[in-house]
């Protein structure tokens, strides 16, 4: 099984322990992190979406044009420009990189994040859109001949677009979402579906969840999966434990030291009740972030030695998961460190698993 690590740009140095500073968009720092995961070894980068932040697909045009090989998997909400033309932006996109485009599907996530860009449709809603909105955008990019579509939320005509994706024979989509719709929306479309840490009993659950739904369409063993962590690394479990509980102050300090009730949407619901259960699951899974900050996104983090996060993530690999997307708290020097010592520990370990399988 290929093994893929994601990181992330974000336009602006900030995490839950640490206040954003410097300005909205700040290129050098764009560049700095950029460089940072590219060196590091990690196979893309994600460039998220929100309504308060920079545009991530214009972004993602600039970090291509200074880096060589980092994939770009820029997050995309459907619903607020026609999927004829986002495919366009997507083909051009994985034209100019030669190839490093992806795109992260966003459907869910904060309603009211939603309705500050003028959605205000139902969350089945949404994601029947959505299911619309990539039958175009495949469509779009595959098309060697006009295609039309009638739907009931996009209706094309007569539609043959020059520009196709570098990636044959199209971008590869990445899709997330806990509710029983979009899990239907992710069984028919993602190539890789995608999941926050939570333990490893809830991740073979879904997995397995999802390859079922998947089966309904003939996709069981086309979808792969993928986990987001925060990993703490120390030179040791102790010095790694002890940094988490500095960072979970400055967090304190940083959200005003009281905790963010968790948003409706799904996902948001299951890591918030898994994370106000118990502080650690299994080896190392922390928790305590998460409850703070109302499981609003990727919150959990492994602790330890690089050792102990490399065993814990070769747990997770050995259920199916083999895309890891790890970001960390203090972005510039944790992107360093699992370079330098995580991801090729993982990597060790998973070529070791492959080879006494053979």
């Amino acid at each position: 099984m290929t093994l893929e690590f994601i990181g992330l740009v974000g336009a602006q140095e900030s995490s839950e322990s640490l206040a954003a500073h410097g300005p909205t968009v700040d290129v050098p720092f764009i560049k700095a992190f950029s460089h940072a995961q590219e060196y590091a070894g990690f196979d893309k980068v994600l460039l998220a979406v929100n309504t308060r932040a920079p545009d991530s697909m214009i972004i993602a045009s600039y970090v291509a044009a200074f880096t060589e090989k980092l994939g770009l998997l820029v997050a995309h909400r459907p619903g607020f420009q026609a999927p004829t033309f986002a495919a366009r932006q997507f083909a051009t996109l994985d034209q100019l990189s030669q190839g490093r485009a992806a795109i992260n599907v966003i459907t869910g996530g904060d309603s009211g994040d939603l309705q500050r860009d003028g959605d205000f449709l139902s969350k089945d809603e949404r994601y029947a859109r959505t299911g619309e909105y990539l039958d175009i955008m495949k469509l779009t990019w595959e098309s060697r001949t006009p295609f039309r579509y009638d739907g009931k939320f996009y209706q094309v005509e007569d539609n043959l677009t020059e520009v196709k994706p570098w990636q044959q024979p199209r971008v590869p989509v990445y899709f997330s979402g806990a509710s029983e719709a979009a899990i239907d929306i992710a069984a028919r479309h993602a190539d890789v579906y995608m999941m926050w840490g939570e333990p490893l009993e809830q991740v073979k659950a879904r997995i397995e969840q999802v390859r079922a739904a998947a089966k309904k369409y003939g996709r069981d063993k086309h979808i792969r999966f993928s986990l987001s962590l925060r990993p703490i690394l120390g030179d040791s479990d102790e010095q790694a434990w002890a940094r988490a509980n500095r960072l979970l102050r400055d967090a304190q300090a940083n959200i005003g030291g009281k905790a963010i009730q968790p948003d409706s949407n799904t996902g948001s619901q299951r890591l918030y009740q898994l994370a106000t259960a118990r502080k650690v699951y299994d080896s190392c899974l922390w928790t305590e972030i998460a409850a703070l900050s109302g499981a609003a996104g990727n919150s959990t983090a492994l602790v330890g030695s690089a050792d102990t996060v490399a065993d814990a993530a070769l747990e997770y690999y050995k259920l199916g998961i083999t895309t890891f997307l790890f970001r960390g708290f203090d972005q510039l020097r944790d992107a360093t460190d699992y370079g330098q010592h995580l991801l090729p520990r993982i990597r060790e370990r998973v070529k070791a698993l492959a080879a006494a399988a053979a």
